[in-house]
């Protein structure tokens, strides 16, 4: 798929994987909406990208909202690639607390909620803004989904965030094998230990221990690894329901 011919879509696109994913893709040529939630720095990140890049915010599991960055993507012509990089962390809760208490419900309802039911309602919109394209070098079009390493081994206390990872890289290969008949491809990135906002919060202590712990490169990774996959998974024309992990070869521990 050429980029400099396309608008592609990033949502969670205001910082971090999303961000640098935006500025991959405009870099290349393509028009770029980015999405985020209202509020989110998404208007500053895409006048510093510049060039044809918007910002439509909304939430991902409004499926009213969603529309509104879809649209302006049609509207930029040719929307060919949808980049999802939204999503929250876990909420770190153990099954049982030392007392024996269960965790809240309602924690683990709402880590799904956003990270399994927000990716399937970007998923399928998508797909439906897509289909009406003319098939160009074989596709109508591209979608990355974003999972996690903890979709293979989460950690304790990850149980809401491994099982909603989890989920997405079980709806990939389905989710390709369904929307094969409309030539639209569907990929997956598990990123590993990256450095994101999430772990800037970190002593510089401990993000250098994370970073060890990895088998080569031993550094966390950078959103831009992320964006050069992205972009790599929307260029390829053979790669379809694949899970990608990205992680320099970590296999995480228990904790």
């Amino acid at each position: 798929m050429r980029l400099d011919a396309i608008t592609a879509l990033v949502t969670g696109g205001a910082s971090g994987l999303g961000a640098a994913t935006a500025a991959a893709f405009a870099e290349a040529g393509a028009k770029v909406v980015i999405t985020d939630l209202p509020g989110s720095p998404g208007a500053e990140t895409a006048a510093a990208i510049g060039g044809a890049v918007r910002f439509v915010p909304a939430d991902i599991t409004d499926e009213a909202g969603l529309r509104a960055p879809l649209e302006a993507a049609g509207e930029s012509g040719n929307l060919r690639a949808v980049v999802h990089c939204a999503g929250r962390g876990g909420d770190r809760l153990r099954i049982l607390d030392k007392s024996g208490k269960p965790a809240t419900l309602d924690s683990y309802r709402q880590v799904l909620e956003v990270n399994l039911v927000g990716t399937y309602n970007v998923l399928r919109l998508a797909a439906a803004a897509m289909a009406g394209n003319t098939v160009e070098d074989g596709d109508r079009g591209a979608i990355v989904l974003t999972a996690s390493a903890a979709a293979f081994e989460g950690q304790i206390g990850q149980t809401s965030y491994a099982a909603s990872k989890g989920g997405v890289h079980a709806m990939t290969l389905v989710a390709a094998r369904d929307l094969a008949g409309w030539a639209i491809r569907v990929n997956t990135i598990a990123p590993g230990t990256f450095d994101t906002p999430m772990l800037a919060r970190l002593r510089e202590d401990i993000r250098r221990g994370i970073a060890e712990t990895i088998p080569h490169p031993k550094r966390l990774g950078n959103p831009e690894d992320y964006a050069d996959m992205a972009l790599g998974l929307v260029r390829n024309p053979y790669v379809n329901g694949e899970t990608v992990r990205l992680d320099g070869a970590l296999r995480m521990g228990p904790r």
